[in-house]
């Protein structure tokens, strides 16, 4: 298959995908790249991130319009996001100065397998558990706890961002439905509306460093564009389990190909640090709610229309 089309054909498959649920662009990208394509780690990353910005500000505007993003919650991730995105990129640039190409792709190889399975892990863990576990709402009040919490993912997953370009939709998704419980529509909209916010900051500073390749991005664009307008209408009519569970495998396998390629004694240390990360913000609102006191929790309940338990 001619790499144009080939190019064209991927782009399009997770341009849907992205529309569907907010995830799997980067993640998958970025891989598919480097695996397939033969691209650079450093420029694969800068590419897809510059790619999967404009792709993600035409899902971002089209769940504006439908009314599924909530604006608070965007701008406090990324408060937190748009400085760690860059300053990840800075951090790549100084390692490539530092340590040299060569160095530096073994390096990016495995602090991208290592993400790429955590993130596949936590996909899976999506869609098998989380989803049945955790009520859902379409709406909250936004107060100094949930600003603080939405700061800490945001600079988190934006420095992955900025050094990997995955997670901006999986990762970040897993956590507004932890964190925050929003309904599915709520998640995605929100997640791919601060996702093109932190990617244009990502892909700009790329680009200022000369890892985009631009006839690249042009030629996943022709795909990705037409691709996230249809995922985003088909939305509401697929089984998204079923996708969440089919890509936190196709996630796992790319980590493991990924780490092949790269430091075996740093894919590890990522991974372990990525999962250990995502472990604490996950159950930092548990241990909050946990200290809080009694009287605070019944004032909450009563201020959402809920009756609190009776003291025996």
């Amino acid at each position: 298959m001619d790499f144009s089309i080939a190019i064209l054909f991927f782009g399009f498959g997770i341009g849907v995908l992205v529309g569907m649920t907010g995830m799997g662009g980067g993640a998958l990208m970025t891989p598919l790249l480097i695996l397939l394509f033969g691209v650079s780690p450093t420029t694969a990353i800068g590419t897809d991130i510059l790619y999967a910005a404009v792709t993600k500000t035409v899902g971002g505007w089209r769940h504006f319009k439908m009314k599924t993003v909530n604006m608070g919650l965007v701008f406090w991730l990324a408060c937190g996001s748009v400085p760690a995105a860059v300053f990840g990129v800075q951090l790549v640039s100084w390692l490539q100065d530092r340590l040299g190409e060569d160095k530096l792709d073994s390096l990016v190889y495995a602090v991208l397998g290592g993400t790429l399975l955590m993130v596949g892990i936590i996909t899976l863990g999506r869609a098998l558990i989380l989803a049945r576990t955790i009520s859902e709402r379409d709406d909250f009040k936004i107060e100094l706890r949930h600003k603080v919490a939405a700061v800490t993912i945001g600079a988190t997953t934006g420095f992955v961002i900025g050094v990997t370009s995955a997670g901006s939709g999986t990762v970040i998704a897993v956590l507004l439905i932890a964190v925050f419980r929003l309904t599915p529509k709520r998640v995605v909209g929100t997640d791919v509306f601060h996702a093109a916010i932190v990617l244009w900051a990502a892909g700009i500073a790329h680009f200022g460093h000369g890892n985009v390749d631009l006839g690249l991005v042009g030629n996943i664009l022709l795909g990705s564009v037409p691709g996230v307008v249809v995922g985003a209408s088909l939305m509401n009519r697929v089984n998204q389990d079923g996708i969440r569970i089919a890509l936190g495998l196709v996630l796992i396998l790319s980590g493991i190909f990924t780490v092949q390629k790269g430091d075996p004694v740093v894919w590890p240390i990522a991974a372990v640090v990525a999962g250990m990360g995502f472990a604490l913000i996950l159950m930092a609102p548990r241990w909050y709610q946990h200290f809080r006191p009694p009287e605070a929790i019944a004032a909450e309940q009563r201020a959402a229309g809920k009756q609190p338990p009776e003291a025996d």
